[in-house]
């Protein structure tokens, strides 16, 4: 049922679409983490970081605990959560890299030093 909170609602059936729509019609609770999840997802997904201060004020006036406390933990790092929901630059190239870097290590585990560990890097580079 979660899921189909996060997913476009083009993207749902019309058997889960009709599911939504009748949930959030049952429980005005649902209704409500149906549209801060929808608000959010946009917020990601079209990058618009001008809107997260109004997004944070409506969580933190929700009547969910769940979603008061993640905007409350947005409030802790807001600067970079910002940056990251309006400026262009990614650091999914580098991010990359240190994920197949340890995956390498991990293999190796106890096995040899750095001087392997060098040579494997370069050569899959």
């Amino acid at each position: 049922m979660a899921s189909l909170l996060v997913y476009r609602s083009e993207e749902l059936s019309e058997l889960q679409q009709t599911y939504l729509c009748r949930l959030c019609e049952v429980d005005p609770v649902i209704e409500e983490a149906y549209q801060l999840t929808a608000w959010f997802m946009r917020l990601v997904r079209e990058r618009v970081g001008e809107e997260l201060d109004s997004w944070i004020a409506a969580a933190a006036g929700s009547s969910i605990a769940e979603i008061r406390r993640y905007a409350g933990g947005l409030l802790t790092d807001k600067t970079a959560i910002q940056a990251g929901l309006t400026l262009c630059w990614s650091n999914g190239q580098v991010e990359e890299q240190i994920h197949r870097l340890k995956l390498l290590k991990r293999q190796m585990y106890g096995r040899a030093g750095f001087d392997l560990l060098r040579r494997r890097v370069l050569h899959t580079a």
